[in-house]
């Protein structure tokens, strides 16, 4: 099954130097896509939803950054999955980046080269 048409969607966030390795591997693969900051334009509820039903809950959350240790590691556990998801669409630095959206809308958080190539291959 090949990639339908369109772009990717990637969400990423400048000072973050993943996302730069992440930017500069699409570059070095040719390929193109759309570049959203995901501090000021965070995953639509959507597709955060996309993301808990294909990646499960743990790779949803950026557990190194200020917003995920401001809230604790024990009060995001507690949250429900609709409460979690609200919580992830209302402050982007809560997400794990980079946040990358196929055209076909299969998703991977984090940076991993061979996964990214079979997702946008």
């Amino acid at each position: 099954m090949s990639e339908p048409q369109g772009k990717p969607r990637l969400y990423s966030y400048p000072a973050c130097s993943t996302c730069r390795k992440a930017l500069a591997w699409l570059k070095q693969q040719g390929l193109e896509a759309d570049v959203l900051d995901i501090t000021a334009q965070p995953p639509s509820l959507h597709e955060l939803e996309a993301a808990l039903q294909q990646l499960g809950r743990s790779r949803l959350f950026n557990t190194s950054g200020q917003s995920y240790r401001a809230l604790g590691a024990a009060v995001v556990k507690a949250l429900s999955d609709a409460e979690a998801l609200q919580a992830l669409a209302a402050d982007g630095k809560l997400i794990k980046r980079p946040f990358l959206v196929s055209a076909a809308g299969r998703i991977s958080t984090g940076f991993n080269p061979q996964e990214w190539a079979t997702l946008l291959g």
